[in-house]
This record gives C-alpha cells, sequence and structure tokens, in this order.
C-alpha cells in the first residue's frame, strides 16, 4: 500500500476538519471526508437537515438549498482538499479563499433530509492558486457542478 492509498482510506471527522478550515456554525458546509488522494481528489458529505437557517427564507413552505451554499460547501470541500495534501509537518496559516466560479449549473433541488456528496478533484497549481473540478451529488445523482479557483492568502 503506498502512502497516498493509505491517505486515501482516512476519513476526516468533524473534529478535523474544525481544525483544518476556519469555518464555523452556521457557515460551516462540511460534515465529513469520506477519503482523499493528496494533490488529486476528495470526497466528502454534507448532511441537510431541516435545522438549517437558510431554510426559514428560502422558500417558507418549500425549503430549498441555495445554489450559492451548495457552491460554498464544495469550495470548503477544495480548501481541505488543499489541507490534507500539505507536506506532513508544514505549518502554513493562509487561508484560501473563492475568486472564481465558472461552468456553474444546477440539476436538482436540495432539500432537507437529502446528504450531499462533495467531489473535488484539482485540476492544476498556478503559484498560489488551485483550479479544481467539482460535483455534489445526492444518491449518487449529479445536483451541481463547477469549476472553481481558490486562492492562497496570508493575511
Amino acid at each position: 500500500m503506498t502512502e497516498s492509498s493509505a491517505a486515501a482510506a482516512t476519513p476526516l471527522d468533524v473534529r478535523d476538519i474544525l481544525a483544518a478550515l476556519p469555518h464555523r456554525y452556521p457557515f460551516l458546509l462540511v460534515d465529513r471526508v469520506l477519503d482523499y488522494t493528496p494533490g488529486e481528489r476528495l470526497r466528502a458529505q454534507k448532511n441537510v437537515t431541516f435545522n438549517e437557517p437558510f431554510f426559514q427564507g428560502h422558500f417558507p413552505g418549500h425549503p430549498v438549498m441555495p445554489g450559492v451554499l451548495i457552491i460554498e460547501s464544495l469550495a470548503q470541500a477544495c480548501g481541505l482538499l488543499v489541507h490534507v495534501s500539505r507536506k506532513e509537518g508544514a505549518t502554513n496559516n493562509a487561508l484560501y479563499y473563492l475568486v472564481k466560479v465558472d461552468k456553474a449549473k444546477f440539476t436538482r433541488i436540495v432539500g432537507p433530509g437529502d446528504q450531499l456528496t462533495l467531489e473535488v478533484e484539482l485540476k492544476r497549481m498556478i503559484r498560489s492558486m488551485g483550479l479544481f473540478h467539482c460535483v455534489a451529488k445526492v444518491d449518487g445523482k449529479p445536483v451541481a457542478e463547477a469549476e472553481l479557483m481558490c486562492a492562497e492568502r496570508n493575511d
């Protein structure tokens, strides 16, 4: 078993995610990392519950997860891929910001009770920016897809 395949089998729970991302409730939109291959891809989950604060107004009587939040959950998964891809022992307090969204499309409504599977793949790194191909799925069927670019920034 290679080092990358060993890492691919190691899921991350919410404690690991909290250590890796600066986001907190109500804006932490990744609940678990299922598997990953450093420098290549990551698969994560977001459990969509009726308790989400955005359902109060989007839309009353017909709860729909806003597409922009699906994109944000994919961006957070990209940040997690960057985090797990760092060399062991490397410390970097830089944040990755979403700087570009291309080719976004939404093919199905996401609502309470759905479980989003977030699949992100690193296409290339350009200096301190990463370009990712991202797909969100429910029950194995795509609900959203986009190319995202994230940039590292040391504040």
